[in-house]
């Protein structure tokens, strides 16, 4: 056990050194001098290169890719050119927007995608599961930008339940707060129940058609017994390994639904970080997305030994 999670540490420190790489080169490789679009059109040749010297670009990529990692193991991201504060400091500023409506999708997906899933393997090839699997499809072939267009014009324009963008803030209330995440929640956790929902279907028959399943109902054990003691339990980890991915993918996408519905979130930082090649905003944004998404699958490793004590990782 300590042996499999060390390793597991040891890889996880390894993938964030490897992203951390990635996000620094793309970063850079990025069309635009940063340097140029500071001092504007008018500046001369001679300014930018002396800003261009003061914000280390013309240093060799190694050596600035050095100094960026050791002050972002010491938490320092660099500063913001476009405000002028500490990276960290903007990032944490938006999280109280793009964390409560990342964790009100994944709700919506938990909650939507495992009884939908259980009751389609429960009623394997008929009514119910083909109306499962039709839902299902329908989630996926909807992008998820264009599931908030939908709903912006069903719930905001011809309703007019809710507000069609912008966010009411905390200070204001809890339901607020809630209220203007709504829409964006439901757009961002639609694909997501989808996806979980086959998946969770495919477990769910897989173990239905075990032995010991046939022995609990031969012995008369009820059938939501069976379907929750003896079937759902056995069936969670390929379960929880596609959850996983899609909680990687639900912080992600809270970025571009961000857009959509004009949220002061990390999506419109990094946005209006990208329009001003704000190269330090960029790369905080970029890692924290990353190192968020690697983070969760190195919690779905672990949380394997505690669905399944019979795992040995030897």
């Amino acid at each position: 056990m300590r042996g499999y999670i060390a390793r597991r540490a040891a890889a996880f420190v390894v993938t964030l050194l490897v992203v951390s790489l990635l996000v620094f080169v793309v970063v850079r490789v990025l069309p635009g001098d940063p340097a140029l679009i500071i001092i504007g059109p008018d500046g001369s040749p001679e300014a930018a290169a002396r800003l261009r010297e003061a914000m280390g670009l013309n240093r060799p990529i190694a050596v600035q890719y050095a100094e960026w990692l050791t002050g972002a193991l010491r938490g320092d991201l660099g500063k913001s050119l476009q405000y002028d504060v500490p990276v960290g400091r903007l990032i944490v500023s938006r999280l109280p927007v793009t964390l409560p409506l990342a964790f009100m999708a994944a709700t919506l997906m938990v909650v939507t995608a495992l009884p939908l899933g259980l009751f389609a393997a429960r009623h394997h090839r008929r009514v119910g599961d083909y109306l499962a699997m039709v839902v299902s499809q329908i989630g996926i072939a909807v992008p998820g930008f264009w599931a908030g267009l939908l709903l912006i014009l069903l719930f905001s324009v011809h309703l007019g339940w809710v507000q069609s963008g912008g966010f009411a803030g905390w200070s204001t209330g809890l339901w607020p707060g809630i209220r203007s995440l709504l829409l964006p929640a439901v757009a961002l956790g639609l694909f997501q129940a989808a996806v979980l929902v086959r998946a969770t279907r495919s477990s769910v028959l897989d173990v239905l058609r075990e032995d010991y399943v046939r022995t609990a109902r031969a012995k008369g054990v009820s059938e939501l017994s069976a379907l929750a003691k003896h079937t759902l339990r056995n069936a969670l980890i390929p379960i929880v390994t596609v959850a996983g991915l899609q909680l990687g993918q639900l912080v992600a996408g809270a970025i571009i639904l961000e857009s959509v519905f004009a949220l002061p979130g990390l999506g419109r930082l990094a946005l209006g970080a990208i329009t001003a090649r704000d190269l330090p905003v960029v790369q905080g944004v970029t890692l924290f997305v990353a190192s968020s998404i690697v983070f969760i699958n190195f919690a779905v490793d672990l949380l394997y030994v505690v669905l399944d004590p019979r795992i040995r990782y030897d």
